[in-house]
């Protein structure tokens, strides 16, 4: 009986962690196809034209990622326009600063919902490049998989 518990534990401790990695991905072009299903063959549904726009991958099949994206927008993308994460996006407004710290210089305000090229993160904070700023940001509140 103890045996039965104990592989029932493990069971549920593997699974449970194996649902919670999630997949992010990001465009690797200006203009990406969405489509009703895993082939050439299927309409188009919708296409996004933001580059480096980050979505995430529910499902895959062969060479076809399902994904959804930050509005919930669903759909399969084909794995040649998708490449690793490389960017997030903000939930809510937020301050660039100088260096990772409060206590730095303000840079810029990032809006709500704007794309961020992601260089790096280290513990709370991740340094981002968009347009014509870089600088540090908290890595609370964004969506997207911080590295």
């Amino acid at each position: 009986m103890l045996y039965k518990i104990f592989i029932i534990i493990t069971s549920f401790i593997f699974f449970s962690s194996a649902l919670s990695d999630e997949v992010f991905l990001s465009l690797k072009k200006n203009k990406v196809n969405v489509r009703y299903g895993p082939s050439f063959e299927f309409p188009v549904k919708f296409v996004y034209k933001k580059i480096d726009l980050p979505i995430k991958q529910i499902d895959k099949k062969e060479n076809w990622r399902r994904i959804i994206d930050l509005k919930n927008n669903s759909g399969w993308i084909h794995s040649s326009q998708l490449k690793p994460i490389n960017s997030i996006i903000s939930l809510n407004d937020k301050i660039l600063f100088d260096k990772p710290t409060i206590f730095s210089k303000p840079v810029a305000r990032i809006k709500k919902g704007r794309v961020l090229i992601v260089q790096n993160c280290q513990s709370s904070w991740c340094k981002i490049k968009t347009d014509d700023f870089k600088g540090w940001i908290k890595n609370s509140n964004l969506w997207g998989k911080v590295k």
